[in-house]
C-alpha cells in the first residue's frame, strides 16, 4: 500500500473528506499568504542535552506530512493535510508565512539550493514553486494523473524531479516547468525520489520493493535495489554518494552501495513500520522515525543506536537535520512539528 494512502487510512475516510473540502475552500483562486502569524511555541534554553525538545510549532490545524530545513539553516518550512505549507524561524519558531496554493493535503516539500524558491507536492496532482520569502506562486507543473508522494531539486536548482502514485517520476525545468525526461520503468505507485549530491544519478522507491537509479540526464537506467521484501516509503543519499538509506513497511533501515546495490546493514532498532530516514549532514549518523513514535539517530557505519528521542504519542511521518546537524526537526500524524537537541 502506498505510504500515504496507508497513513491516510489511519487517520479515517471520513477526516480526509473534510480535509479536501477544506483544503478546495482555502485553494480555490490566487494563492492566500498569511505573514506574521502569532503561534503557541515553548521554546527552552538553547544549550540542551541531546534528545530533549527545543520548541514545538503549533501552526498546523492537521497533521503534518513534511518538513524541510532551509539551505541557509534559518528557516523551516513544514506541509501538512490542512493545505498549507507554513514557514518559520528555526532558531525561535517565530512564524513567516503560509502558503495556501494547494486544493488538497499537501505532502511534499522542499527548497531550492539557493533558499530562494520552494517547491511543494499536493494531493491535488500539482507540484507549486513559490517564492520562500513573499509567497507568490511562480509555477504550477501539471504533469502527474496521481498525487504526488515526494519532490526533490536538483543540485544546481536548474530541474526538479516529482514523484507520483500515478506511477512516474518526471523531471521538468524548475524555471518554465518545462517537461524534460518521464521515467516509468517502476510497476507501482513512486513513494520517493531524490537526485544524487553530484547531480548525476536520481534514486526513485516503489511500492513493489525496489530503489531503481538512473542516470540524470539521459534516463539511462543503472541499477534496482531490490532486498526489501515489500514497499519502500523513504530514501536518502549519503553526503558522498556512496550510499542510500532506505526503508518502508518493516521495522527496519537497510543501508547499502549505491554503486553496486549491496546490502551494507541492515538497522533493527526499531519496534514497527519505519516511515522516514535522514542522513546527518556529515555523513556519520542516520535518522529514522515511524510508527512505534519514535526518532533515532544512530551511527552509519556500524548500526549502534545512538539516541532514541519519544514524538509525544504519534506516528513519526517525516522529519529533517538542521544545516549544522545540531537539532532535528519530526512530525507526524499530530498537528506539531518537534524541534530537538540531535
Amino acid at each position: 500500500m502506498a505510504r500515504y494512502h496507508h497513513l491516510l487510512n489511519m487517520l479515517g475516510a471520513g477526516c480526509l473528506l473534510v480535509l479536501l473540502a477544506a483544503c478546495s475552500s482555502s485553494g480555490s483562486g490566487s494563492p492566500a499568504v498569511t505573514s506574521k502569524k502569532s503561534v503557541s511555541l515553548k521554546p527552552t534554553p538553547a544549550a540542551l542535552p541531546l534528545g530533549m525538545t527545543f520548541y514545538t510549532y503549533h501552526g498546523h490545524s492537521s497533521p503534518v506530512f513534511g518538513v524541510a530545513w532551509s539551505p541557509d539553516g534559518k528557516r523551516i518550512a513544514s506541509a501538512s493535510l490542512d493545505g498549507t505549507v507554513q514557514v518559520w524561524d528555526d532558531a525561535t519558531g517565530k512564524h513567516s508565512l503560509i502558503y495556501r496554493g494547494h486544493t488538497g493535503p499537501v505532502f511534499t516539500v522542499a527548497w531550492s539550493p539557493n533558499g530562494k524558491r520552494i517547491a511543494s507536492g499536493s494531493y491535488d496532482k500539482t507540484v507549486q514553486i513559490w517564492d520562500a520569502t513573499t509567497g507568490k506562486r511562480l509555477l504550477t507543473y501539471r504533469g502527474h494523473a496521481a498525487l504526488v508522494n515526494a519532490v526533490s531539486w536538483s543540485p544546481d536548482g536548474k530541474d526538479l524531479a516529482s514523484a507520483s502514485d500515478d506511477g512516474t517520476v518526471q523531471i521538468w525545468n524548475a524555471s518554465t516547468g518545462q517537461h524534460l525526461v518521464t521515467y516509468a520503468d517502476h510497476p507501482d505507485h513512486v513513494t520517493a525520489v531524490e537526485w544524487s549530491p553530484d547531480g548525476k544519478r536520481i534514486a526513485a522507491a516503489s511500492d513493489n520493493g525496489t530503489v531503481q537509479i538512473w542516470d540524470a540526464t539521459s534516463g539511462r537506467h543503472l541499477l534496482t535495489y531490490g532486498d526489501h521484501y515489500n514497499g519502500i516509503w523513504s530514501l536518502s543519499w549519503s553526503p558522498d554518494g556512496t550510499r542510500i538509506a532506505t526503508t518502508g513497511v518493516h521495522a527496519s533501515v537497510q543501508v547499502w552501495n549505491a554503486r553496486t546495490g549491496s546490502t551494507i546493514l541492515t538497522y533493527s532498532g526499531h519496534s514497527n513500520y519505519v516511515h522516514i530516514v535522514a542522513w546527518s549532514p556529515n555523513g556519520k549518523y542516520i535518522a529514522s522515525g515511524g510508527a512505534d513514535q519514535t526518532v533515532q539517530i544512530w551511527n552509519a557505519q556500524t548500526g549502534s543506536t545512538l539516541l532514541t528521542y519519544p514524538m509525544q504519542y504519534t506516528t513519526v511521518v517525516t522529519l529533517a537535520w538542521s544545516l549544522d546537524g545540531t537539532h532535528i526537526a519530526s512530525a507526524g500524524l499530530s498537528q506539531l512539528v518537534q524541534v530537538w537537541q540531535a
